[in-house]
């Protein structure tokens, strides 16, 4: 299940039981419908001075097509996508059945809707390039010279859902177009169009438009398309506002067209379903006083997931396919699974269980989120956060009324100040937690467009076995000088606004495993360097703060010379010197000189016969200041970072 890149906890999947419903609902169906019309193939300037080549609205989504695609082939290999052309002159359904291709005119089903194959990525970039000029092509984007069906166009992208994607929770159809009226004044037409578009929501399918504006004319929504699409998703239509399609902004707008930024920035970000975390838990608010949530969870580290073992020996890269077979120690012969028994050892004897019994153990209770008393924000302290805050929001599928509680309970939270310490157990067989339930407040940027929803946050605290101990704090703090300088360092590193946005710096390692990935699948040249940009701007940050980090440097010399007392003097007498009055000396172990490799040498044996405290202060000094280490405070605090360094180098 992680392969298909369910966001769900870390290793709650193996004693969960999963139905066909939920395995169903973690593969997306993505269907492309790209108009191809006289004004979508004509190349429009770029508002970019950097770029000085015109581009047209149809190569801009074909472009976004192929990079969605080359994205998701990796990153969701179970999700099916497709492409189709309408408004085409060529008419095509099905390569097998070419009296379908008549069914539905003008419409042009160039990548069938399924997990896309290496060969049709490379033929998709083909047909995105502008440079790109062949007979083939032109063939294909050769506009229709008659106006295309809206309801036709429905209809095609219904059989296709319907023959390719039955069992998909998830089905998407992306329109990208610049005609905001394709039915003037045809209300046979339109009235023809709407009843398709209800089809499509009735089966499942959320309608997604890309709306292109034209530099002298805006697209006017309102025309046809408040008909067509629907503003919430037909299979969660719970969902909050934040993970719904917002289909009001027109892409390109102004006097130019940023085509592949603004309609990939505008794809990539609905390109991943809406997916439920846990759905219908009940919220108790009291005895007898419950509502019904889902739970989404929007942020959480994505990593590289292996879907598959591939076999290159042959000639022809091939899946492997693993098979696991348990083995005795003594005897080497195969272990069935109903002879396998979970164990515990305890007292040095193992106590087994069988599978009813340990599923038993893990068993503390129906799902539920039970709330147990009120506390003040201030209460919880900010390193109180073992695991991925959850983000609930009501659901009227079980419970009704349940939005209309949440929304009552949210704000009393607001208003108080305070947090629901709540028992929390999100799942069948989930190991319960004790959670903080705090409400957010709605978040929205300079625009006005929302970026965090109004909800509830269910955090996981910790209990009292998983806190540790605080690290002992220094004997030596720094002095406020130094803080003082420090701070104004930090100062000069600050982000513009003291902000900043995730959504801007793409994780660089998960981005360079796709793209090894993506250069070995495609047979393209392995890239030189990945692309990161997490790399420090050196020279703006030596150009602003290398006088201040200078001047602490100085400063922080002048402390450690201050504290240490200066650099230690030597007792040693010179040699063949004899004190007035004394004798003959007994014999001893001869002294160490300081700065020698003698220091490194002795104290090095020391530890290894575990006797670094019989070593001076003197000599301990002289050892950690060579290693650049604080050589003040006692004989003790010198003796432990003596040990310290070297159990750090083993």
């Amino acid at each position: 299940m992680a392969d298909d890149n369910y966001a769900r906890g870390e290793d709650e999947y193996e004693e969960e039981e999963l139905d066909e419903t939920s395995f169903r609902s973690v593969k997306d169906a993505v269907l492309f419908a790209i108009d191809i019309s006289s004004s979508m193939l004509k190349p429009r300037p770029s508002p970019d001075p950097k770029k000085h080549a015109d581009e047209s609205p149809a190569s801009a989504a074909l472009k976004c097509a192929y990079h969605l695609v080359q994205q998701r082939i990796i990153s969701n290999p179970h999700d099916m996508i497709g492409v189709m052309l309408y408004g085409t002159e060529a008419s095509k359904f099905d390569d097998e059945d070419e009296s379908d291709d008549l069914s539905y005119p003008h419409c042009y089903l160039y990548t069938d809707l399924d997990v896309p194959s290496a060969e049709e990525v490379k033929h998709l970039r083909c047909l995105a390039d502008p440079v790109a000029d062949d007979e083939d092509k032109r063939d294909i984007l050769k506009p229709s010279k008659e106006p295309v069906s809206m309801a036709n166009v429905l209809f095609c992208a219904n059989q296709i859902f319907t023959s390719k994607a039955p069992n998909f929770l998830s089905r998407r159809l992306f329109i990208v177009t610049d005609n905001d009226d394709p039915h003037s004044g045809n209300k046979a037409l339109r009235s023809a169009a709407t009843v398709r578009a209800r089809d499509l929501y009735d089966l499942g399918v959320n309608i997604e438009l890309f709306p292109i504006s034209e530099p002298e004319r805006e697209f006017d929504v309102a025309k046809f398309y408040d008909d067509i699409i629907y503003k919430t998703s037909p299979s969660d239509g719970d969902a909050p506002v934040y993970l719904q399609p917002d289909t009001n902004t027109a892409t390109g707008k102004g006097d130019g067209l940023s085509l592949l930024n603004s309609l990939l920035s505008s794809i990539n970000s609905r390109s991943v379903p809406r997916r439920s975390l846990f759905s219908n838990v009940p919220l108790e608010i009291g005895p007898g006083l419950k509502i019904s949530v889902n739970g989404y969870l929007l942020l959480k580290k994505q990593e590289p997931a292996r879907s598959c073992f591939v076999w290159q020996g042959g000639e022809v890269a091939q899946i492997a396919q693993g098979v696991t077979t348990q083995m005795a120690d003594d005897t080497a012969q195969e272990v069935e699974k109903a002879d396998i028994r979970k164990a515990y050892k305890f007292g040095g004897e193992q106590v087994t269980f069988t599978t009813e019994e340990t599923q038993a153990l893990r068993h503390f209770g129906d799902p539920v989120i039970r709330i147990i008393g009120f506390k003040p924000l201030s209460a919880l302290p900010i390193w109180a956060n073992v695991k991925h805050p959850s983000f609930i929001y009501p659901s009227e599928e079980d419970m009704v009324g349940s939005a209309r509680v949440f929304a009552a309970l949210h704000e009393k939270l607001l208003d108080s100040k305070k947090l629901a310490l709540v028992w929390f157990i999100p799942r069948k067989n989930s190991t319960p937690v004790l959670a903080a339930m705090i409400a957010g407040e709605e978040k929205v940027d300079e625009n006005g467009v929302q970026k965090v929803p109004p909800g509830m946050w269910v955090i996981p605290i910790p209990f009292a076995d998983d806190v540790r101990q605080n690290p002992p704090t220094p004997h030596n703090p720094a002095p406020p000088a130094l803080v003082d300088a420090m701070r104004e360092i930090i100062q000069q590193l600050q982000l513009p606004k003291a902000t900043y946005d995730p959504s801007k710096y793409p994780n660089p390692a998960l981005q360079w495993h796709y793209r090894i990935l993506q250069a070995i699948a495609l047979q393209e040249d392995l890239p030189a360097a990945p692309d990161d940009k997490t790399i420090p701007k050196y020279r703006q940050i030596h150009k602003r703060a290398s006088e201040y980090v200078d001047e602490w440097a100085a400063r922080v010399n002048t402390h450690i010379q201050q504290t240490s007392g200066g650099a230690p003097k030597s007792t040693l007498v010179k040699r063949g010197a004899k004190p007035e009055g004394a004798g003959d000396p007994p014999a001893k172990r001869p002294k160490i000189e300081f700065g020698s490799s003698g220091v490194e040498e002795e104290v090095k044996r020391s530890f290894t016969k575990g006797a670094v405290s019989k070593l001076t202060v003197a000599v301990l000094k002289e050892f950690l200041h060579s290693h650049g280490r604080a050589n003040a405070g006692k004989k003790a605090d010198l003796v432990e970072r003596v040990e310290q360094y070297f159990e750090e180098k083993q």
